[in-house]
């Protein structure tokens, strides 16, 4: 699997690198997991792979190269705040994931109760 940044700018309000990358993974015969770009982007950027959140990457069809986008912040605490739950949890270990699915099924959300049925107003009759 060879990675290669074609573009990298960074925002500096948001204090992140944004990157687009390709990925030629002919030797791989498949597209290779977030997990492992991720791990290829830190060691290319020189920078720890819990700081890098693979957004997208997208084979296509009938070729062996990959495109997609990537963000390297400069803390984790800048990341949780800025990436969306759904890019955090899809560049998690196959295990955390888990463990997160676990966590969520042990505390099943509270059913609302329901309120009561309010009474109808009568008729007034004039006389």
């Amino acid at each position: 699997m060879e990675v290669k940044i074609t573009q990298e700018q960074q925002n500096i309000l948001l204090k992140r690198k944004e990157i687009m990358f390709e990925v030629e993974h002919s030797q791989t015969k498949g597209t290779p997991s977030r997990i492992e770009i991720r791990n290829k982007l830190a060691e290319m950027l020189k920078t720890k792979p819990e700081l890098v959140y693979v957004k997208r990457v997208e084979t296509k069809t009938g070729t062996m190269k990959a495109k997609g986008e990537a963000n390297a912040y400069e803390s984790i605490e800048q990341a949780k705040l800025v990436e969306p739950e759904y890019i955090v949890t899809r560049n998690m270990p196959p295990a955390e994931k888990k463990e997160k699915a676990e966590e969520k099924v042990e505390a099943p959300p509270k059913k609302a109760e329901k309120p009561e049925k309010a009474q109808q107003p009568t008729e007034i009759k004039k006389e």
